[in-house]
């Protein structure tokens, strides 16, 4: 995982990179996964399984299970087109679905917003670490809490 550059997509280019992405892994980019992505991107902060059903239910004018929302965010995290910010149960959309790194995050306490670092000499610590003690298919989530330098 060495330095190198990636584009930062927005809008449709985002929506667009992400369904190449989900494709070339060999998913299909259904209307549902197209929209919960699309609700995902909106959200300038994390958003949970639930912010997000409830956003998606009322564009379609139907419900969408919260459930649902999950499994397609797992998919999707999976995939590498959005990351999981474990210690609020939430999702961000990978601004950068093509290319992979470590989940690094320093989310607010006062705000809740989250902001994805990358910092390959950090991660790259803590995967040797990982190794010495024998794990396999390692992936570093690191998340630091306390208060942004908006709401200090």
């Amino acid at each position: 995982m060495g330095k190198h550059d990636h584009h930062e997509h927005q809008g449709d280019s985002l929506a667009d990179a992400a369904r190449a992405n989900l494709e070339n892994s060999g998913e299909k980019w259904t209307d549902t996964r197209a929209a919960i992505f699309d609700s995902l991107a909106g959200f300038s902060r994390p958003a949970s399984a639930y912010d997000i059903a409830e956003l998606v239910s009322a564009a379609r004018g139907k419900r969408v299970a919260p459930n649902s929302v999950y499994r397609i965010l797992d998919l999707f995290v999976a995939n590498n087109l959005a990351m999981r910010i474990e210690s609020a149960n939430a999702y961000l959309a990978n601004s950068h679905p093509g290319c992979e790194h470590d989940c690094i995050f320093l989310v607010c306490d006062t705000c809740g917003e989250a902001t994805h670092i990358d910092d390959d000499s950090l991660s790259q610590q803590v995967r040797k670490v990982a190794k010495s003690q024998g794990f396999k298919s390692i992936r570093p989530v690191i998340e630091v809490r306390g208060i942004c330098q908006k709401c200090n």
